[in-house]
C-alpha cells in the first residue's frame, strides 16, 4: 500500500526523462521488502523509470526476495530487473553493473537500507530540466531511532547531505540519494570498482574537476535511512569514513583529517566532566534534556578516535585506481 501516492504522476513539469535507478544490495534480505515497497509507491511515471537491484553476492535470501520482486512488479506495470556482481565484493561495482545493464538518461542511485519518500524520484530528477546539470544530490533524513546512539545521529544531522555538500575541496553527494547525468558518466567514467568506501565523493569530484557539468541540491528529493544502532555499527562507520579520508587524501590530494590528540580529548573529556556533566545533567532531571545530550561529548570522541584509527590503519588497493567505462 502506497500512502499520498498519485499514479503516474510528476510535480508540474512535461520533463519526464528516462530513469534508471540502480541500487546495490549485499545480505540485505531484513531491508529490500521495505525498500522495493517504497520504490513500487514512487510517483514518476512507470513508463519511464526502470529499477536495477544488483546483488552484490549475498549469502541470505537476497537473490531469491529480489526475483520475487521482479515478479511483483510485472504485474503491477513496473520495470524492475534483478542483477548480479559476484566478481567484485564492492558496491561500487555492483552500481557499475547496474549501470551498464541501464537504458536511462538519469542514474539515480539509493542503498538498500534507505526508504525514500514517494516524490523522491520525481522532484530528484526535475534540476536536470537544465541541460548544465550533470549531478543532483538529494537530501537524507533519519528514520526514527529507537537506540542511544540512533538518537544520537539524528540530532546530529550525521547523514545529512548538507555535510558533504559544503566540503572544502568540492561538493558531493552520497549515493544512498544521488543522481547523475549518463553523459556526465561517459564523459569521466563509472565508479571505481575496487574502492570499498569514498567512491560518491570520488566519482562527483572527478565529473566537477573534468568537465563543465554543475552540480545542483534538491533538498526536498528525501530518502530516509537508518542511523547505525550500536557500537559494533558505529564504529564500523567511522572507521570507514577515515579510511574514505585516506583513499580520496591519495586519489585527489585532500588534507587528512588533522589526528586527535591525546591532549586535545583530555581537553575536551576535562570540559564535558567539569562542565558540560553537571550542566546536561541538572537539565536531564528538569526534562529539558536526554541521556544523549550528556553522552554527547563522549560519543563523538569515541567517533573521532575510530575515524582516526581507519585513516592509519588503511592504504589505498593499486586496483583502486581503475575506472570502469560504458
Amino acid at each position: 500500500m502506497c500512502p499520498d501516492r498519485t499514479p503516474d504522476s510528476q510535480p508540474g513539469s512535461s520533463f519526464i526523462p528516462k530513469v534508471s535507478v540502480v541500487v546495490p544490495i549485499y545480505n540485505g534480505a531484513a531491508d529490500i521488502h521495505d525498500l522495493i515497497q517504497c520504490l513500487f509507491c514512487q510517483t514518476y511515471p512507470k513508463d519511464q523509470v526502470e529499477y536495477l537491484l544488483v546483488d552484490n553476492n549475498s549469502r541470505d535470501r537476497t537473490p531469491e526476495i529480489l526475483h520475487q520482486a521482479a515478479q511483483d512488479a510485472k504485474a503491477q506495470g513496473i520495470t524492475l530487473h534483478p542483477l548480479t556482481e559476484n566478481q567484485i565484493q564492492s558496491s561500487y561495482a555492483a552500481r557499475n553493473t547496474g549501470i551498464k545493464a541501464s537504458t536511462g538518461e538519469i542514474l539515480a542511485f539509493t542503498d538498500a537500507d534507505c526508504r525514500p519518500l514517494p516524490q523522491w524520484l520525481s522532484l530528484l530528477v526535475q534540476p536536470f530540466v537544465n541541460p548544465k546539470v550533470g549531478l543532483v544530490v538529494g537530501e537524507i533524513s533519519a528514520l526514527p531511532g529507537k537506540t542511544l546512539l540512533e538518537k544520537h545521529a539524528e540530532r546530529q544531522g550525521t547523514l545529512s547531505q548538507k555535510n558533504t555538500l559544503d566540503h572544502p575541496f568540492y561538493p558531493y553527494g552520497q549515493t544512498a540519494n544521488l543522481a547523475i547525468r549518463r553523459q556526465a558518466l561517459q564523459d569521466v567514467g563509472l565508479f571505481r570498482p575496487y574502492m570499498t568506501t569514498g567512491g560518491d565523493a570520488d566519482i562527483c569530484w572527478r565529473i566537477q574537476r573534468q568537465t563543465q557539468w554543475q552540480l545542483k541540491f534538491a533538498e526536498t528529493a528525501i530518502v530516509q535511512h537508518r542511523h547505525r544502532a550500536n557500537l559494533r555499527e558505529f564504529r564500523s562507520q567511522w572507521q570507514r569514513y577515515g579510511r574514505s579520508n585516506k583513499y580520496l587524501h591519495e586519489l585527489h590530494g585532500v588534507e587528512l583529517q588533522p589526528k586527535l590528540t591525546s591532549k586535545k580529548s583530555f581537553y575536551l573529556i576535562s570540559r564535558w566532566l567539569l562542565k558540560e556533566l553537571p550542566l546536561t545533567s541538572g537539565q536531564v532531571i528538569a526534562g529539558k534534556a536526554s541521556l544523549g545530550d550528556v553522552l554527547k561529548t563522549p560519543i563523538n570522541l569515541y567517533g573521532a578516535w575510530y575515524r582516526d584509527l581507519g585513516q592509519q590503519q588503511t592504504q589505498l588497493d593499486e586496483k583502486a585506481n581503475k575506472i570502469d567505462w560504458l
